[in-house]
């Protein structure tokens, strides 16, 4: 079949995006499909897909918002919620003249509706803050890698996370083959941080993600990671953290009402129409 298509990152976790405005291209876009696209050798390559549709085209979803992040993972498996995605998603939709950037605007997702937010005065280009909502900060557990073992934070925050402080980030080894964790707790699948301090209110962060191996950056971890360490550090609220991750730096902030915001670039790189064989 011939569709569009676009390629987009935020800090260099990337995304196919795929334009399917009332459903009836790509259907229940079947996961070996969206396994396929993201495949580095023989598809497109990704982190994951974000298909841009109508809400009202989806009966099950109830939004405040026009457009739904319909999201899912590398391997094909659905996920609840990408913040990183969701900026790339934002872009792209001012970019096309379907969305207004200078005001606020709602992004629905499995995760609830986001509220989005441009900052046009970056001379590096917009800045996206999104509200991500009110994490929910939970119990410890255990997560090992190369060797290693280390007590994890459980935070949920669109997407389970479990954050591990270490030594050094190398110390988690490559991160070719998932992180051990307890399922009991996690059964669906996490996403594991390991994190070090830099300084103040910074730290930096490597991260394997369910369904898609290790990325480059993760936003729903950044947030995950920022709260982690706030609770740790017994930091009041408002508090903002630096958060670098291998494709860049992002910034999040836990307001006094509970709720997070993540900060960061995005970017549309390629755009195209694809005869698909596969």
């Amino acid at each position: 079949m011939s569709f569009p298509w676009l390629k987009g990152h935020g800090t260099e976790n990337d995304f196919v995006l795929l334009p399917d405005h009332d459903g009836t291209l790509h259907g229940d876009l079947d996961a070996s499909f969206v396994a396929a696209l993201c495949h580095r050798r023989r598809g497109i390559g990704a982190d994951g897909v974000l298909r841009v549709i109508r809400s009202a085209a989806l009966p099950d979803v109830e939004s405040a918002g026009e457009w739904f992040m319909d999201y899912r993972n590398a391997d094909g498996s659905i996920s609840e919620m990408c913040g990183n995605g969701v900026r790339v998603f934002a872009l792209h939709l001012v970019q096309e003249g379907l969305a207004d950037p200078s005001a606020p605007f709602v992004v629905g997702t499995r995760d609830g509706d986001k509220i989005v937010t441009f900052d046009t005065s970056s001379p590096g280009g917009p800045l996206i803050s999104v509200d991500m909502g009110v994490p929910h900060v939970q119990g410890v557990s255990k997560v090992s890698a190369h060797g290693n073992t280390w007590e994890a934070q459980d935070v949920r925050t669109g997407n389970p996370h479990a954050v591990a402080f270490v030594d050094r980030l190398g110390d988690a080894g490559a991160l070719l083959t998932e992180p051990d964790y307890d399922t009991s707790i996690y059964p669906e699948g996490v996403n594991i941080e390991f994190v070090v301090r830099e300084g103040e209110r910074h730290v930096a962060m490597r991260v394997h993600e369910r369904g898609s191996g290790e990325t480059r950056s993760c936003g729903t971890g950044a947030c995950a990671v920022a709260v982690a360490t706030a609770v740790a550090d017994g930091a009041e609220r408002p508090s903002t953290y630096r958060v670098d991750v291998p494709g860049g730096t992002v910034h999040v902030a836990w307001g006094a009402d509970d709720h997070i915001v993540l900060t960061g670039p995005a970017e549309i790189v390629a755009r195209g129409t694809m005869d698909w064989t596969a």
